[in-house]
């Protein structure tokens, strides 16, 4: 564990040592590699401001391993947990949960997958499923502490979340900010730099991408259909197809030596697999088809407009209702193992985007906007200039 204390720009005396006095302290708080894009969307809107300090932490979570190089390789200012939790800052942001309590600051809480997607286990570590479960991150075993709210701002994305959470923590509703989603409006905005995307990852102009789309967990595409991958690969014709996996960033605690060692074959006939420090939006705006399960990136795809088709598996037990997950995982043709797989590709049809993009987001466009409007309301400070665009995500570097 990391116990470096610094001295600078953050501490009771660093006014001594600053170049730039009086500036509005923001800790960003990093759980995993999912969370910090999410938090660097949203700290996005705010960093530039000359009169903003940002100073990031690794925060305790399983999946936390490689989060701390990942900021460092991003060059971002980042302080051990120990220091974060012993001083003051005017506004922290978080996109998941643990340790929240510990922070002295306003604090930002938000979702770090499209919406609150779903259910929570037992409290028990590991603990089941089961169908009174309430919607994970919704909940007042999330929401409070001691019978008193935790957040200063609960960002949602959607008005169906609101209804959840009056069920579920009302206590929570007055910090309840209807903001829309932040990662759909920037994985929009990505959409017309899709030939830039195509290229970086060398896809020819007559080749379809096909994208593999797997979350984290024994019931995602990687744990439960070890051969959809290499069927995948060994089915589409080369000249014609391209193949790539986003795996979860959380597949690859099991170490990315031994991912890259279960993917090597594959790799070696040409499948494109995406560090998980990658930004996934740009290869979903390259994607020709997708073939998802039941997690975020896949609502995203389907969002997008992207035809898809999903993997059969014991997964509508987790996922909450009334989400974009649900409505896909309704609608997606499924995958018929054994079957060829180009036909399968070729007769799947874009799902009724429209219909996804009300479950993820109330407010498509907005996110930017109304983030940055409460942000500056946490702060106390007068939000300066106009807001500008949303920018794409960067083009993918090269990859193997």
């Amino acid at each position: 564990m990391d116990h470096e204390w610094l001295s600078v720009p953050i501490g009771v005396d660093a006014d001594r040592w600053v170049s730039r006095r009086g500036c509005r302290r923001i800790l960003a708080i990093v759980h995993t590699i999912v969370s910090c894009q999410r938090v660097l969307d949203v700290i996005d809107l705010v960093e530039s401001d000359p009169g903003v300090q940002i100073a990031f932490t690794v925060a305790p979570d399983v999946f936390n391993r490689g989060v701390r190089d990942y900021l460092e390789a991003l060059g971002a200012l980042t302080i051990s947990w120990q220091q974060a939790t012993q001083e003051r800052f005017h506004l922290a942001v978080a996109a998941s949960y643990g340790g929240l309590s510990a922070i002295h600051a306003p604090l930002m809480m938000m979702a770090h997958g499209a919406g609150h997607g779903k259910m929570a286990r037992p409290p028990e570590q590991g603990g089941p499923i089961v169908a009174e479960a309430p919607v994970y991150g919704l909940d007042a075993h999330q929401l409070l502490r001691a019978g008193r709210v935790l957040p200063s701002a609960l960002v949602l994305a959607h008005d169906g979340e609101r209804q959840v959470l009056e069920r579920q923590c009302p206590a929570a509703l007055p910090v309840a900010v209807m903001a829309g989603d932040i990662c759909y409006d920037r994985l929009l905005r990505s959409l017309p730099q899709r030939p830039a995307y195509r290229r970086a990852l060398e896809i020819g102009d007559e080749q379809r991408l096909v994208v593999v789309s797997s979350t984290w967990g024994h019931d995602g595409i990687f744990g439960a259909t070890q051969e959809l991958l290499p069927a995948l690969m060994s089915s589409l014709p080369a000249g014609r197809f391209r193949v790539a996996a986003l795996l979860h960033p959380a597949i690859w605690a099991h170490g990315h030596r031994q991912v890259r060692a279960w993917t090597a074959e594959c790799r070696s006939a040409g499948l494109i697999l995406p560090a998980p420090t990658e930004d996934w939006r740009a290869v979903i705006a390259a994607a020709d088809h997708v073939v998802g399960d039941h997690g975020s990136v896949t609502a995203y795809a389907a969002a997008a407009g992207i035809p898809l088709v999903c993997v059969e598996g014991e997964t509508s037990r987790r996922v909450a209702p009334g989400t974009a997950q649900e409505l896909v995982l309704q609608q997606a043709t499924r995958v018929r193992p054994g079957d060829p797989w180009e036909p399968q590709l070729r007769n799947a049809v874009p799902l009724k985007a429209n219909s996804i993009v009300e479950r993820l987001t109330s407010y498509p466009g907005e996110a930017g906007e109304r983030l940055r409007r409460h942000l500056y309301r946490l702060l106390g400070v007068p939000q300066p200039g106009k807001h500008r665009q949303i920018a794409p995500v960067p083009v993918p570097r090269a990859m193997s």
